[in-house]
């Protein structure tokens, strides 16, 4: 039995990583800004705390072997200090806390948004470089935060790995497939670029047991290293979300609007919504449309031959878990927070 520390361990996919560790008689602890009941009920201690918050992070990791650091500000908007301060900083206070607890090892959550721009990624590695010029705030500080966990490596023996999961999909899930449906079902959803766009997934619970993969990894493979992990085929994603949305008895998306119309719509309300920060966030930015209809899939040799990564769940079989759930009309559990 180890004692880890799960960073976000109430939102969606810290959620599973707890149930997974509890699972393997693991002691859990989690550090999250909201107060969850269920995980107290579940034997997990809950340490309400900021990121931000340095000397409560490191108190938080006292007695700890390994942490699994999920929490992150996450959004195509929003002002560039909110990022910064729990992506970039709240990861700083982390990794030192760690290195003073005497931490064994720290996987990061990190994000495929690092290397990802406005162009097309096709089976790329983990050679692809840093976009030179940033697209949004979550990029940017995800990109600053995966930079500083890798030169965290072997500094007070503590051993690090970043894992970049793409587009985490499952039961549970409050924030992604759930806006996704609704905007579907109040018509307003629209397939971007020509539909052909091939894009790589990762379901919930293979995200997770990714993360234990990681962290069982020797060090001498792992240590210091970022990896691609999603599931090994890349699907169409808008053939995919059409099969989505047929297991819960939805309609295919019918609306559609060219690459370069999305791009430039998104480009204007950037534009307005900066000059006009009180109307609030732009339903449309330059990188969501990006998002929607470049290619974006991952080559993950490396995580196989390192961390030996493997799915537990058959992609047939999550689709059955999704709509038993998502057809129920669970559309919210408790919720989760992306913050912490």
């Amino acid at each position: 039995m180890m004692k880890s520390l799960v960073t976000g361990g109430g939102g969606f996919l810290g959620r599973y990583i707890v149930e997974a560790l509890q699972a393997q008689g693991h002691e859990v602890a989690v550090l999250c800004r909201g107060d969850y009941p269920f995980l107290r009920q579940q034997g997990v201690r809950l340490i309400q705390a900021d990121l931000a918050d340095a000397p409560a992070v490191r108190q938080a990791c006292d007695g700890i072997e390994r942490v699994f650091h999920v929490a992150s500000r996450t959004g195509p908007w929003g002002r560039y200090e909110d990022f910064h301060r729990t992506n970039v900083q709240g990861t700083r206070n982390l990794i030192e806390a760690c290195q003073a607890a005497g931490v064994h090892k720290l996987i990061y959550t990190s994000s495929p948004s690092a290397v990802i721009g406005f162009d097309d990624l096709r089976g790329v590695n983990e050679t692809c470089p840093y976009p030179t010029r940033p697209i949004s705030a979550y990029q940017h500080t995800k990109m600053l935060a995966e930079q500083m966990v890798l030169s965290a490596n072997g500094q007070q023996d503590l051993v690090t790995t970043a894992l970049r999961p793409h587009a985490i999909w499952g039961p549970r899930d409050t924030q992604l497939l759930p806006a996704l449906i609704e905007r579907h079902k109040a018509g307003k959803l629209v397939r971007v670029g020509t539909g052909e766009n091939l894009i790589s997934v990762s379901y919930v619970e293979n995200a997770a047991s990714w993360h234990l993969q990681a962290a069982d990894a020797a060090p001498a493979l792992a240590g210091g290293k970022v990896y691609f992990v999603n599931e090994p085929e890349p699907v169409n994603m808008w053939a995919w979300i059409d099969q989505l949305l047929a297991s819960i008895g939805l309609p295919p998306v019918r609306k559609q609007a060219s690459y370069r119309t999305a791009h430039a719509l998104g480009a204007l309300s950037e534009t307005v919504f900066t000059c006009l920060p009180w109307l609030g966030e732009p339903r449309l930015t330059r990188a969501l449309a990006a998002v929607c209809a470049k290619d974006h899939y991952f080559d993950i040799t490396a995580a196989q031959c390192d961390l030996g990564l493997h799915s537990p769940v058959s992609m047939s079989e999550a689709h059955g878990r999704f709509a038993s759930h998502f057809g129920a009309g669970a559309l919210s559990e408790e919720r989760p927070c992306t913050i912490a």
